[in-house]
């Protein structure tokens, strides 16, 4: 169909176009028409129309369809955020690279290694840039690690751990159909796969044993909704990691990441909203985290500002441009422990992870990636 034309403003910074208008699109749609100088959200593609036409008042876009493809082809969109669910990712990436248009994409960019590669495959043959949405390496305290591992405070990386306790699933645990199948690996834990892949620099995963179950809706457990889980992941250097994950963390979001080495030790994230505490005679207490997009808020928006000065190096014509971050080797290589972990839950066998996919060199990291907000 057509856009539907709303009032936009006449400057013309980095255009994005957004696909997919659900939770974390409207918070990227946000980010993008609020939050990050020299962005501007150009369109928006989703087909739930009324709840677009509603985002695009609010932030004043002056495009909206119900089809993606007005947004991939339109000639004023420089670059596509792509937050459809993920069996749409792999397809949208690839067309959007045959427009010419630079791509971030939420995780996990494919369902399967064959679809991911096609896309990168597409991005690669059209000279675009894609990055994807491990927003955790954006996280002030989760690069700070990174940083602390780099210049040896940890020594020789021997114990990972790596966890997200979700609350926010409720509403789909009393509804199953809401939550696909494999999400807990493809969509929740690979946000730790990806993170333990990033905190150890220098190896790559080797095997992995995976355990999962319905603990917290045993009653929907016939259908394959798992939402519990505890995979361990051997890497090339020894190193032996943990990821774990539940959906219903009842005392608030919890995100955290630690790396135990020969020399020390370093841990990152946590539920609690500041470090307030209060002492009081009903005992000790503070505020928690409720939300993704509260605990990640700055991370997300570094992000997306990360990916906007991407797209302006490579417009500006200037090659030595930040590289896209994380990049397509490290989306490949976290949904390869991700469909490693499923396939070793299903079978109760350790997987090789080279049984999935020969794991590709990831992105050198040129610095630390938070505070970039």
């Amino acid at each position: 169909m057509p856009y539907l034309q709303h009032p936009v403003s006449a400057d013309r910074p980095v255009r994005i176009g957004l696909v997919g208008a659900g939770w974390i699109g409207t918070f990227h749609a946000e980010s993008v028409a609020e939050r990050i100088p020299g962005a501007r959200l150009e369109a928006i593609a989703d087909p739930a129309l009324p709840a677009v036409q509603a985002l695009a008042d609010r932030l004043r876009v002056a495009k909206i369809s119900t089809d993606p493809a007005d947004v991939l082809t339109d000639p004023e969109v420089d670059a596509i955020m792509i937050a459809a669910p993920a069996r749409f990712h792999a397809a949208l990436i690839a067309d959007a690279a045959r427009a010419g248009k630079h791509v971030f994409c939420e995780k996990p960019g494919g369902r399967t290694i064959e679809e991911l590669d096609a896309a990168l495959d597409a991005a690669e043959a059209s000279g675009v840039m894609v990055q994807f949405g491990f927003n955790r390496r954006y996280a002030k305290d989760f690069a700070a690690a990174r940083k602390l591992i780099d210049d040896g405070a940890v020594g020789r990386p021997q114990l990972l751990r790596s966890l997200t306790r979700d609350p926010g699933t409720a509403a789909g645990i009393a509804n199953p159909e809401r939550i696909p199948p494999g999400t807990i690996f493809l969509e929740t834990l690979i946000h730790d796969f990806d993170t333990l892949n990033w905190l150890n620099p220098g190896a790559v995963p080797v095997r992995v044993h995976a355990v999962a179950d319905a603990l917290v809706a045993p009653e929907h457990r016939g259908t394959g909704l798992l939402d519990t889980a505890v995979v361990t992941i051997t890497y090339s250097n020894g190193a032996i990691a943990v990821a774990e994950a539940n959906f219903n963390a009842l005392y608030g979001y919890d995100v955290r990441g630690e790396v135990f080495g020969s020399a020390g030790m370093v841990t990152a994230g946590g539920p609690q909203a500041s470090s307030a505490t209060t002492y009081t005679a009903a005992g000790i207490g503070s505020d928690t985290v409720r939300l993704n997009v509260d605990l990640f808020h700055d991370a997300y928006t570094a992000e997306l500002a990360h990916f906007v000065d991407g797209v302006k190096t490579r417009r500006d014509g200037r090659p030595d441009g930040a590289p896209a971050r994380p990049g397509g080797a490290d989306a490949r290589n976290a949904l390869a422990v991700a469909l490693a972990a499923a396939r070793s839950a299903e079978s109760g066998l350790p997987v090789d992870v080279g049984s999935i996919a020969g794991l590709r060199a990831a992105e050198p990291e040129l610095q630390p990636a938070g505070g970039e907000s």
